[in-house]
């Protein structure tokens, strides 16, 4: 039986949610709000997670199609804008008339790029989370407050802003932060918990294992990670630092060339002096060599969240494979 999308912003079980935006920490909330309400109401919930590209036209049909046991299913796609012309006229007729039991979830970047899909999504009554890009050091800030807010902690403004100031522009990073400091604080947290956490310790920073790593520094990478950890930098903050020097290598070598220094920076979401460090970063990387980075840096991150055994291993095995990879051309 087909029923009605409805706009209720408060209900994640909605036969369709939107989640707008390219901030992937908040794109994947959005999926795992939707995902944890279906199973608490259906722990045998189908869960079906897709890039743009497994999306085929006949695909939602055969997964939208009427099961002998009424399962119930989440059906999530990712990066919606890039779906095809067939399959965007599929998605566009089946949110005319959704099916029982099955939520879809429809992640899109926004902008002008398959705007049709997203309109025809919001008509059908949607139900729309916001993922912006948070660009400004304000917004960050007001983001680490909610954290803790979610968490049932507070902190003070000076907390909340040596925090950002100490960890920087990745919402991953702040909100392992605010985790960790809300884990291992039972008083206060004010400026002075966090300078002991974060401040203070340049050479054992995340940043800098990152750093010594895509500049094809092996050596001193390990002595940098091994410092950190022993002066207790997170491991997970280690990996989200290592995938972010990589990413940046990837996209500063496939940025169009002949841009102006600021247009490039808007366009990468870089602030100028970064794009001057990761262009000298870059030099000996190769597109193959960014490719097994990441792999390297995707691996680590599982490994630091449960599923290894010894995640300083982990660490340095993917320290020791990205500084190899910075020298592959």
């Amino acid at each position: 039986m087909a029923r009605k999308t409805q706009n209720t912003a408060d209900d994640p079980l909605a036969a369709l949610t939107v989640a707008v935006g390219q901030e992937e920490l908040l794109l994947d909330r959005a999926v795992r709000e939707v995902t944890d309400a279906a199973r608490a109401a259906d722990p045998d919930t189908d869960v079906r997670d897709l890039a743009a590209g497994e999306l085929q036209p006949g695909t939602l049909a055969e997964l939208t199609s009427p099961s002998l046991f009424a399962e119930r299913k989440v059906i999530v796609v990712r990066a919606a804008q890039d779906l095809g012309a067939d399959t965007v006229k599929e998605l566009k007729s089946y949110l005319a008339a959704p099916a029982e039991e099955i939520t879809l979830v429809l992640l899109h970047a926004g902008g002008p790029k398959g705007k049709g899909l997203l309109d025809a999504a919001r008509k059908a009554g949607a139900r729309e989370v916001a993922c912006p890009k948070m660009t400004k050091p304000a917004d960050r800030l007001t983001f680490v407050r909610g954290e803790f807010r979610s968490l049932g902690r507070s902190a003070s403004p000076g907390a909340c802003q040596a925090l950002v100031d100490a960890i920087g522009s990745d919402l991953r990073e702040l909100a392992s932060a605010v985790a960790q400091l809300t884990a291992d604080v039972e008083g206060a947290i004010d400026e002075s918990v966090v300078a002991r956490y974060y401040t203070g310790r340049a050479e054992a920073s995340s940043f800098t294992v990152a750093d010594r790593a895509v500049e094809g520094r092996p050596a001193e990478a390990l002595e940098a990670l091994r410092w950190a950890l022993a002066t207790g930098v997170a491991p997970v903050l280690v990996t989200s630092a290592l995938a972010q020097g990589v990413r940046a290598i990837g996209k500063l070598a496939s940025a169009p060339g002949g841009m102006r220094p600021g247009d490039l920076a808007r366009e990468l979401g870089m602030p100028p002096w970064k794009i001057d460090r990761v262009r000298q970063q870059m030099r000996g990387w190769s597109a193959d060599g960014v490719a097994v980075a990441l792999r390297a840096v995707a691996d680590a991150d599982a490994a630091v969240k449960g599923g290894g055994y010894d995640p300083a291993y982990a660490l340095e095995k993917a320290v020791v494979t990205i500084a190899r990879a910075a020298r592959s051309r």
